[in-house]
């Protein structure tokens, strides 16, 4: 089969693997319109759950990659002057220069060719090509060419962020929210090599403004904020990307149908998840993922392994969106939980992604947790309870009702 694989991004480089490895008879090309290594972004997270299950579709780029990630098991929440840690499940991080420098060795030593600084746009894909995967972003030019049959649908966040670099390394996952008198900022931090951190920071609009955030060259507002998170950064600056960081609100994108012919959808071109999840790399490897294994179980029938492969991810993305959807929601409504004591606070703030959360008192809400714990019933009753309330308030919001 002749694979052009449009976008080189963890996504594309690993379909490359997945499918070379299958049948090292596949032709396969991934075409990245950047220069190689001019990647932006700084770390990416993954658990430990996507590490056992790259182990077992590529032990060797696992192991490449496990050798190449930091690891934490903690996370710490800064209130204030308040500060509170929790132990938590495994996680790990990876600057994404490295993770793309390693799936780009491993593709070149089982033979796919790629081709950097080469954009490639619907009208001069190569020819006779069997198999076409857009794996070119949230912005997908192929995908936008199609726009009509795939049913793009773009819903724009209501905070606004900024993603930035630190040369503090942080030893836990950590959240620190500072109040400012415009209201409420905040840091998502973690490590993810011997001598850097990402730290996302984010607030509401009328903080952001408030603070001249929207007026201030990149330079000034990278200084106020480095005032505001002075004791989390302990005298370490942030690092901007070269060309400055811009502040955004996350675009939410989902797509109604994930092929066309031959044409697929792969990663962020299909659909994309509140980075306060950190579930995005995960999401673009599990795609190429089952991908990779529906042609695999497919074969000589591409409309069904590309019909099976949406089928079969737009299925386990169900839940993840759900949680992405709520956890973005706790954010834009933080003052309903900041003040409370701060082992409440983050205890609430990993129950961000139930739906209960947002229709019972926050106080109410983490007794019932903390019973739910001991008792059997109870935990059974909320794991019943929230699926429905769930799909109740996702018709709502289908039909435009409050």
């Amino acid at each position: 089969m002749k694979v052009a694989c449009v976008g080189g991004g963890p996504a594309g480089l690993y379909l490359s693997i997945l499918l070379k490895r299958q049948d090292p008879s596949h032709d396969i090309t991934v075409y990245e319109r950047d220069p190689e290594g001019s990647t932006y972004g700084w770390g990416v997270t993954y658990w430990r759950g996507l590490f056992d299950r790259l182990h077992e579709e590529d032990p060797e780029s696992a192991r490449a990659l496990d050798a190449a990630s930091v690891r934490w098991r903690d996370g710490v929440a800064h209130v204030g002057d308040l500060t509170t840690r929790h132990r938590g499940d495994e996680g790990h991080g990876i600057g994404r220069h490295r993770l793309l420098e390693l799936l780009a060795a491993r593709a070149r030593a089982l033979g796919v060719r790629l081709e950097y600084a080469r954009e490639v746009t619907a009208g001069d894909l190569p020819g006779d090509t069997d198999l076409v995967v857009a794996a070119d972003g949230v912005r997908s030019a192929l995908r936008d060419r199609h726009a009509a049959h795939f049913g793009t649908r773009l819903t724009a966040g209501r905070n606004h962020y900024v993603w930035l670099g630190t040369t503090q390394v942080f030893d836990a996952f950590t959240f620190a929210f500072v109040e400012t008198g415009h209201g409420w900022i905040w840091c998502y931090g973690y490590g993810y090599g011997p001598d850097r951190s990402t730290c996302v920071i984010e607030c509401a609009p009328e903080t952001w403004t408030g603070l001249g955030l929207d007026r201030s060259s990149e330079a000034d507002g990278r200084a106020l904020l480095e005032k505001l998170f002075a004791p989390v950064l302990d005298g370490h600056p942030l690092l901007g990307r070269p060309g400055g960081s811009p502040w955004q609100t996350f675009r939410t994108l989902t797509n109604r149908s994930w092929h066309h012919g031959n044409l697929v959808l792969l990663g962020d071109a299909a659909h994309t998840t509140h980075y306060s999840i950190g579930a995005g790399t995960t999401l673009a490897l599990e795609d190429a993922i089952a991908l990779a294994t529906a042609v695999r179980e497919h074969p000589g029938s591409l409309p069904e392994a590309l019909a099976r492969y949406e089928t079969e991810r737009k299925a386990a993305l169900l839940p993840v969106q759900s949680a992405a959807r709520y956890s973005a929601q706790w954010y834009e409504n933080l003052p309903r939980y900041i003040h409370l004591p701060p082992e409440r606070m983050f205890a609430l703030l990993g129950q961000r992604h139930s739906p209960l959360l947002p229709h019972i008192p926050p106080q109410v809400y983490y007794r019932l947790d903390r019973a739910a714990g001991q008792l059997d019933s109870l935990r059974r009753f909320k794991r019943w309870l929230g699926p429905k309330v769930a799909r109740t308030v996702h018709a709502r919001t289908l039909t435009g009702r409050d």
